[in-house]
């Protein structure tokens, strides 16, 4: 028992912290969207918060792999933490000067919030053991559900007994203390100053990027499976983007109604969360991603084809119940086969081009919904984002790859 404690105290704090920071950025988004809406009574303002994530990362994920290989990934962790609390604590007085600083300094924001995911993964990754990476992402994937749930809780009632402005404030809080509770996890790196003799330069992140590709063109099974489970996530972002106006216009739902929809799939988010954490142990990587995926599709065709609440709530149950599955199996299969040395690069390019990815799919997706129908263009995605689960599961249960189950020689390559 001593044993089982002392290996998972580190662990357990580190997820404390992801815990404090995704439930205050909730509490942010959503007291943001208020004060943004408040502010100019516009939803296309608001909109604009949402266009300003995936443009931020991919602004951001050019560069930003050579820097987090080469850094202290802890100090790295805890300075975009306190940097991002400031800018979070300064929002309020920029409403008073302008709109567009405002946008500039969530832009910032969202870049170092794109920084830092890569950093966490590889610092996780080198602090949790091969046989402990399951069960840890497990329990991360019910931490994430549960701030999906508590984070809007917490925001309604701080609506209730303050202002958005106090609710922003929350949120920098939460990214000071995260910042601080990061202090308490080990320091696996030795140094925090970027080691290698050559300054970073343009020429450094091109050399990168070919470091990325030869890994690619080595390793063509793994960033198949990689590019494929992303292509799955692209879809179902394409697609959320028109779940409100799917809701409205094919469901013909009230507000109330649709805040009803989305509290069932929080109820699944949270239901297959929790079962995950109990069988995760019993359920082999490529079996969590590969079927994870292919009943988050089917959730997304049920809610495709639904034309009236019931059935849609099915849908969003099913999707948000096996979401958990996925994310956990994905989260393992490359903590285990892609080098540490090399994974701020590789998710950060990656990340670049799936940010792209979601941009254009969204896009167009939403000018089709406009000159067809919302609901065509809905099943047709769910149709292809099934496609591509089930090409997927074809290549993750291949018997001759069951060795990137759980590969020894991978990690030995995360040092």
């Amino acid at each position: 028992m001593n044993k089982i404690v002392k290996s998972w105290k580190y662990p357990s704090i580190l997820l404390v912290g992801i815990g404090i920071s995704n439930v205050g950025a909730w509490i942010y988004l959503l007291a943001l969207n208020l004060v943004v809406f408040d502010l100019t009574g516009s939803p296309l303002a608001v909109a604009g918060l949402y266009i300003l994530i995936p443009l931020a990362t991919i602004v951001t994920n050019i560069w930003s792999g050579s820097l987090i290989d080469r850094l202290n990934k802890r100090t790295l962790m805890i300075v975009l933490d306190l940097f991002r609390a400031v800018c979070i604590f300064a929002l309020p007085w920029l409403l008073d000067a302008s709109i567009w600083l405002l946008y500039i300094m969530v832009f910032l924001i969202n870049m170092a919030t794109a920084m830092f995911s890569p950093t966490s993964m590889s610092y996780i990754t080198k602090l949790i053991p091969l046989e402990q990476r399951k069960r840890f992402n497990s329990l991360r994937s019910l931490i994430d559900s549960g701030a999906f749930l508590i984070g809007p809780a917490i925001a309604g009632i701080l609506f209730i007994i303050g202002t958005p402005f106090f609710s922003i404030f929350i949120n920098a809080v939460a990214l000071f203390l995260s910042g601080i509770i990061t202090l308490l996890i080990p320091n696996l790196e030795k140094s925090s100053a970027i080691r290698t003799e050559e300054k970073w330069s343009w020429q450094l992140v091109i050399r990168d990027f070919h470091t990325v590709m030869t890994f690619s063109r080595n390793n063509v099974y793994i960033m198949l499976i990689y590019f494929l489970f992303s292509s799955v996530i692209v879809m179902t972002a394409a697609v959320d983007s028109l779940e409100a106006a799917f809701a409205k216009e094919v469901l013909n739902l009230s507000d109330s109604d649709y805040g009803f929809l989305v509290s069932i799939a929080g109820a699944g988010i949270i239901i297959g969360a929790i079962l995950n954490t109990l069988v995760v142990k019993k359920i082999a990587t490529s079996t969590l991603m590969g079927v994870g995926c292919v009943f988050v599709s089917i959730g997304y065709i049920i809610y495709a084809y639904s034309g009236a609440f019931p059935m849609a709530a099915l849908g969003f149950f099913i999707l948000a119940f096996f979401l958990a599955f996925a994310n956990t199996g994905f989260h393992t299969f490359y903590q285990n086969t892609i080098p540490i040395k090399t994974m701020g690069r590789i998710i950060s390019l990656y990340g670049l081009v799936q940010s792209i990815l979601v941009l254009l799919t969204t896009v167009i997706m939403g000018i089709v919904a406009q000159l067809i129908s919302i609901q065509a263009v809905v099943i047709a995605g769910a149709f292809l984002m099934l496609l591509i689960a089930v090409i997927l599961c074809c290549f993750t249960f291949q018997p001759s790859k069951r060795q990137y189950e759980q590969s020894a020689e991978f990690d030995r390559m995360n040092v």
